[in-house]
């Protein structure tokens, strides 16, 4: 019996720093999964993957180096 196919409905453009994209192409080449379904998990499994306070951590962190980025409302 085959697998099924997980849809993927949504589509956008993603920029990566070359560390992010490097940790992406490292945990696709370990688990055999595309970037999407990568990107999917971690996302869909955050609560489960990630501590809340390191999370917390790492945004504020993130915001204190370089500034927080203009919300763009995708075109809405």
């Amino acid at each position: 019996m085959s697998a099924k196919r997980y849809p993927l409905p949504k589509r956008f453009n993603a920029a990566l720093s070359e560390r992010a994209y490097d940790k992406l192409r490292a945990l696709n080449a370990h688990y055999g999964f595309g970037n999407n379904y990568i990107l999917t998990i971690l996302l869909e499994s955050l609560d489960d993957v990630a501590d809340s306070k390191f999370l917390e951590k790492a945004f504020r962190d993130f915001e204190a180096e370089y500034g927080a980025p203009k919300i763009d409302k995708m075109g809405k």
